[in-house]
């Protein structure tokens, strides 16, 4: 059940997104069949993850809260953590913002005091995108670099590509002038780490933006853009997909 569900992440990233939400429904079908409550509470943790890298804030908020509540009951503190930052990205994404970003919080708090430090660098960079959509620009950038800083100390570099997005973007949003190029920099290294990863999700989102900040000015990036997209043969209905569509359009 837990490879199944390490597996849907994988495939994800990989750009494989049809493929992964098949091993993340195979993964809770069988945390089902075995009813243990901890094999249930994890299998329910990862599949939001999945479904907010898809894109998909009320599934996610759907199958956190199940988490959540299944976590409560048996006194499960770990996946109770990570439901509720779960859950706040998805209030994030259906425009609740202010009150997403508190869950994100008070989760990452509560998942710090379990101990862990693996996945922190992937909650921060949730927290730091909650915070550009409440225009708080400055604090998600302090929050990007915390998280570079501790995926840098842990290794932990599975979500390193869309920090360098992320913190190009926030860059474009601030109220701080920075100059494009800035922005396009950290772009062209989201792009360069996820390459290297053979990320190819990550690689269509960081493309996406440095697209979007070219797009009246360079054709280099609308032909990049056109290559990563095409080379994609499933999950065409998922929102990076979509959007990325919409863009060459």
């Amino acid at each position: 059940m837990y490879c199944l569900s390490g597996a849907a992440l994988a495939l994800w990233s990989l750009g494989y997104p049809a493929q992964a939400l098949k091993r993340s429904q195979e993964a809770l079908i069988l945390a089902r069949e075995l009813s243990h409550p901890m094999n249930l509470a994890l299998a329910l943790t990862f599949a939001p993850w999945l479904h907010q890298l898809r894109g998909e804030s009320q599934a996610a908020q759907e199958r956190a809260e199940t988490a959540i509540a299944i976590s409560v009951e048996h006194g499960i503190p770990f996946f109770l953590a990570w439901a509720m930052i779960m859950r706040g990205w998805a209030l994030v994404g259906q425009g609740k913002v202010k009150e997403g970003a508190a869950q994100i919080r008070q989760g990452i708090d509560a998942y710090r005091a379990t101990g862990a430090e693996l996945g922190a660098s992937w909650f921060l960079g949730l927290l730091a995108e909650a915070y550009g959509e409440a225009g708080q620009t400055e604090e998600g950038l302090a929050l990007l670099a915390e998280a570079l800083e501790m995926a840098a100390k842990t290794g932990e570099r599975f979500y390193e590509a869309e920090l360098y997005r992320l913190r190009g973007e926030l860059l474009l949003k601030s109220e701080t002038r920075h100059p494009p190029s800035e922005a396009a920099s950290c772009f062209r290294q989201a792009i360069e780490i996820a390459r290297r990863q053979q990320a190819k999700s990550l690689e269509l989102r960081a493309v996406m933006s440095l697209s979007r900040l070219q797009q009246s000015q360079n054709e280099e990036s609308r032909k990049m853009l056109a290559e990563i997209y095409n080379w994609f043969t499933e999950g065409l209905n998922t929102a990076d997909l979509k959007e990325a569509k919409a863009q060459l359009d």
